[in-house]
C-alpha cells in the first residue's frame, strides 16, 4: 500500500494488519485471528511422537484420515507445497514419460511444468467463451471427441472451477475418460468449499475423478500453501502416488501448516453447517443489495449461456465494466485507492472479489456502499445513458484463442533460444510461457505460433496496465523464439 512505508516485510505486514484495507482476496482466513497458538512455540520437526507426513502411521496418519473422512475420499494426504506439489505428485503418478495427455488449455501454469518435467505430449480442449472475456466451462463432447480419436491418450486434466469460478460437468467428462481408459486428475484448487453447502456446486470428489487437488487456503480458514490431494478413484496406484509426493513436496514439511488444517477440518466437522448457511445468506444478501445497479453489473448464471451444463461457484464476486465508462483496471483502483478494499484480480472487463465463510458483514457492507456509489458517480457522469465502453474488443478475442502448436513443449529445449524484439516475432515460434499474472494461465506456450494478432494484444495488456509475466523482457518488449 501506498501509505505503509516499511522497509522490512515482517513490519511493512504487521502495519498493514493492522490498517482498514478490508481483503476480498485469499487465503480464506481472511486474517482474522483464530484460537490458535504461537506459531514460535508448535514449530517442531519430526520429533517423537508428531508422526512423519512421508510416512505417516500415527497422529498426522489419523488426522488424514480425518480429512479423508470430511471429504468423504478413498484418501487423502496434506500438501504443504501448495496445489502446485498436488498437480505434479497427481500427474507423476499416473503417467509415464513420453505418454499422451489432454489438458484445458486453462490449465494453471503448475499442469505445464509436469508436462516438461514428465516429456508429455499435449492435445489441448478449449473452454468456451463467456460474458466479459470470462474463460467458461469444457464441454464434455469436446473432451469426447480428442479421446475417440486418439486411443492412447493416458490422461484427462481439467481445471473447476476456474479461477473465475466456472464449473465443468465433471460427472460426465468423468465418465467419458474412463470409458477410453484414460484417468482424469481436476484441479479444483478453488473449490475445497464446495463439499459443505448445497449452495456450491459438488466437488469432483464426489463426481468420478480419479484424484483431485484442492487449495484449501484460498476459500477455507488455512495458511497459505495448506492444500489436500485426494484419491477418489479405484485405479490410483498408491505407492506411486505417495513417492511422487515425497518428491514434490519438502522433506521439511511445516507442522504449522498441518496444525492450521487439523484445525480447520474440526472447525468445519463441528460448525460447518451454521457456518456456510450464514455464509450463503451473506451472499445472497449481497447480490440483492447490488442488483439494481446501472452501469457496473455482477455476474450471475443469468449473464452465461445456459445451452447446455453450466455451473458457477457464487463465493466469487465477478463485478462486470462491461457497460461502463471505466475498465477493469479503473475500478480495481477506485475500490483500493478510494474505499481500502483490496480485490483478488482484475481483467480489462471485470473484477473479480474472492469471499469465504471468514468473511464478516463490514466487509460485505464496504463493498456493497461502495459499488453503489461509485455505479451512481458513473450513471450520472454519463447523464443516464450507458456509458462508452473502456474495453477493447482484442481482449474477448484472445481469452480462448487456438493457437498453433508445430512443437511440444519438451521439444523447446532440442533446439537454440534467441531473443527477439516483440515487434519482430510474427510467425515465430515462442520459446516461453507468457500468462496473465493472476491467475496464472498461459496466453501462449512454447512451441505454439506468434501471431501479429498477438502481438497487438500483448500492446494493449501494457497499455491496460495489466500483469502480464514470462517474458525475458520484464516490459515484454522482447521474447524468447526458437531459432529453427
Amino acid at each position: 500500500m501506498k501509505d505503509i512505508k516499511y522497509e522490512y516485510l515482517d513490519e511493512r505486514l504487521s502495519a498493514y494488519a493492522e490498517s482498514d484495507y478490508y481483503p476480498f482476496h485469499m487465503p480464506g482466513h481472511k486474517r482474522r485471528k483464530l484460537d490458535f497458538e504461537n506459531p514460535y512455540k508448535i514449530d517442531v520437526t519430526e520429533i517423537d511422537g508428531f508422526d512423519n507426513l512421508h510416512h505417516a502411521e500415527g497422529i498426522l496418519s489419523k488426522a488424514q484420515q480425518r480429512l479423508a473422512d470430511l471429504y468423504h475420499s478413498k484418501k487423502s494426504y496434506y500438501l504443504v507445497n501448495g496445489s502446485t506439489g498436488g498437480i505434479l505428485s497427481a500427474v507423476g503418478a499416473l503417467v509415464k514419460a513420453g505418454d499422451q495427455i489432454v489438458i484445458a488449455r486453462n490449465c494453471h501454469k503448475s499442469v505445464y511444468n509436469a508436462v516438461k518435467l514428465f516429456n508429455l505430449k499435449v492435445s489441448y480442449v478449449y473452454p468456451d467463451l463467456m460474458s466479459c472475456g470470462i474463460q467458461g466451462n469444457i464441454d464434455p463432447a469436446r473432451v469426447e471427441y480428442i479421446l475417440k480419436s486418439n486411443k492412447n491418450v493416458r490422461l484427462v486434466i481439467i481445471t473447476s472451477p476456474t479461477y473465475d469460478g466456472i464449473v465443468s460437468d465433471i460427472s460426465k467428462i468423468s465418465d467419458i475418460s474412463h470409458k477410453y481408459n484414460a484417468y482424469l486428475i481436476i484441479d479444483e484448487a478453488h473449490g475445497a468449499h464446495f463439499s459443505f453447502s448445497s449452495y456450491f456446486p459438488e466437488s469432483a470428489v464426489r463426481l468420478g475423478a480419479d484424484l483431485v487437488v484442492q487449495s484449501l487456503h484460498k476459500t477455507l480458514p488455512c495458511f497459505t500453501q495448506s492444500a489436500a490431494l485426494h484419491a477418489a478413484g479405484e485405479r490410483v496406484d498408491y505407492i506411486r502416488l505417495e513417492e511422487m509426493l515425497r518428491i514434490f513436496q519438502t522433506s521439511s514439511p511445516s507442522y504449522i501448516l498441518m496444525a492450521g488444517m487439523e484445525k480447520c477440518i474440526r472447525m468445519l466437522q463441528d460448525s460447518g453447517k451454521q457456518l456456510f448457511y450464514e455464509y450463503a445468506g451473506n451472499l445472497d444478501n449481497f447480490y440483492n443489495k447490488c442488483s439494481s445497479l446501472k452501469c457496473l453489473h455482477i455476474l450471475t448464471e443469468e449473464d452465461f449461456d445456459k445451452s447446455g451444463y453450466f455451473k458457477i461457484d457464487r463465493s466469487k464476486i465477478l463485478i462486470s465494466t462491461i457497460n461502463a465508462s471505466i475498465n477493469g483496471h479503473q475500478l480495481y483502483q477506485k475500490l483500493l485507492e478510494q474505499y481500502h478494499l483490496q480485490m483478488e484480480m482484475y481483467s480489462d472487463q471485470y473484477v473479480l472479489a474472492m469471499t469465504s465463510l471468514m468473511d464478516i458483514q463490514e466487509g460485505y457492507t464496504r463493498l456493497i456502499n461502495a459499488l453503489i456509489e461509485i455505479d451512481h458517480e458513473l450513471f450520472e457522469e454519463s447523464s443516464g445513458n450507458k456509458g462508452s465502453k473502456g474495453n477493447s474488443d482484442i481482449f474477448l478475442k484472445h481469452a480462448c484463442s487456438v493457437r498453433k502448436k508445430v512443437l511440444e513443449i519438451s521439444e523447446i529445449d532440442d533446439y537454440n533460444i534467441e531473443e527477439m524484439k516483440l515487434e519482430d516475432c510474427d510467425g515465430k515460434v515462442c520459446a516461453e510461457y507468457i500468462y496473465l499474472y493472476p491467475p496464472g494461465i498461459p496466453m501462449i506456450v512454447p512451441g505454439e505460433i506468434i501471431t501479429v494478432d498477438f502481438i497487438e494484444f500483448l500492446n494493449k495488456c501494457r497499455e491496460r496496465k495489466m500483469n502480464v509475466q514470462g517474458t525475458k523482457d520484464v516490459q515484454y518488449r522482447k521474447v524468447l523464439i526458437v531459432a529453427l
